[in-house]
């Protein structure tokens, strides 16, 4: 990457999910995330025991505040100044309080966004897009005018592709020190990520190769990366899964994956978190503590493999990455590097095109930025 500007946007908004930060705020914060859909506050409730049995507190705010420092950092390192600002979907700090406060105080405008998510599907990308069309309507009713991009989706960006096989590593010298040397007709690698509906599936396939297949693409990619140094053989297992049992969702799940694995012989596996960028509840408490315990009753060695988290390579991607945008906005021509044959998403931009992974509503969208140069 070339350039070092972050010209024509006046800041970055790292864009996450949000969470709780004490027991009071559980109940709200899931009223927020499931507002419209007629889950009574009994059936929350139950659902918030995630959150309590960690205090009511979710990790994924502290997380976010220390990625937020790591990017103002790597900004820095490079010289350039432009502000980093967080705002969430469903709990504060709110992206339109984020966003109209930044007006307000020093005239911003044009805003790049960074979310958390790095692979297409609507719940991971089209949803963050319909929540700065929000935002933009909302302010736009207070005589407020701004716009909003977002960098593409980076499952198979070099930076963060580069962290994750630094995950995965260290996940096999630790199932290697707990169980001794590997054994492809014991040990196997699940890769974990956040199961979506079918519908939500076939929707992400409609502009890409979709939610699934770009988990596969990066899978494939380490593997080749690794060679001899991981003989076992890996799949792809989902997570989290949620909503009426009738609706079919993405399988399998990693706790009946691995009561399969232990009745066909395997006796230990190490969980690859490759859906997820941090430690957040899912990580916490599907992985950590779920199917850990799973393991356990199943007599399973069980390592969970880090999460990119604040790793280097990830970091410095993102930062590659909004300037990557920046670059195409101004109407340059500017390298859009990829591990995978099918490279970066086309048309390149966070934007996307106004089909990609629509939602069961037809709400607005960010929409597609043409270069300003």
């Amino acid at each position: 990457m070339t350039t070092s500007s972050l010209a024509p946007f006046d800041a970055l908004v790292l864009m996450s999910f949000g969470g709780p930060e004490s027991e009071e705020e559980v109940l709200p914060f899931l009223q927020n995330v499931t507002r419209g859909r007629g889950i009574p506050d009994e059936r929350l409730v139950e659902v918030g025991e995630h959150y309590y049995g960690f205090g009511g507190k979710s990790p994924i705010n502290d997380q976010n505040r220390a990625l937020l420092a790591a990017l103002q950092a790597e900004l820095a390192t490079r010289g350039i100044d432009t502000p980093v600002v967080w705002g969430n979907r469903n709990w504060d700090p709110y992206l339109t309080d984020v966003v109209r406060d930044q007006h307000r105080e020093h005239g911003f405008t044009r805003f790049l966004a960074i979310d958390t998510s790095a692979y297409s599907s609507y719940s991971s990308c089209r949803q963050y897009r319909e929540d700065f069309a929000q935002t933009t309507t909302a302010l736009a009713e207070e005589g407020i005018a701004v716009e909003f991009d977002k960098i593409r989706q980076y499952y198979n960006h070099p930076g963060f592709a580069a962290a994750e096989l630094a995950c995965v590593r260290r996940g096999i010298a630790d199932l290697t020190a707990q169980v001794g040397e590997l054994d492809p007709a014991r040990h196997r690698v699940l890769y974990v990520t956040h199961s979506i509906p079918d519908t939500m599936q076939d929707a992400s396939a409609v502009m890409t190769r979709g939610y699934r297949a770009q988990h596969e693409e990066l899978i494939e990619w380490i593997a080749g990366e690794l060679g001899a140094e991981l003989p076992l053989a890996s799949e792809l297992v989902y997570c989290s899964r949620s909503g009426a049992p009738h609706i079919p969702w993405l399988e399998p799940d990693v706790n009946d994956r691995m009561a399969e694995l232990k009745e066909e012989g395997i006796e230990g596996v190490i969980a690859v978190p490759i859906g997820f960028v941090s430690d957040h509840m899912e990580v916490k408490y599907d992985l950590d503590t779920e199917a850990a315990e799973t393991a356990a009753e199943l007599g399973l060695a069980y390592v969970r493999a880090a999460t990119v988290g604040l790793k280097e390579e990830f970091v410095s991607g993102l930062v590659d990455l909004a300037l990557e945008r920046a670059a195409q906005r101004r109407g340059e021509d500017v390298e859009t590097p990829a591990v995978t044959p099918q490279g970066a998403l086309r048309p390149g931009s966070g934007a996307c095109s106004i089909e990609c992974c629509r939602g069961k509503l037809d709400k607005p969208v960010l929409p597609q930025w043409e270069p300003v140069g």
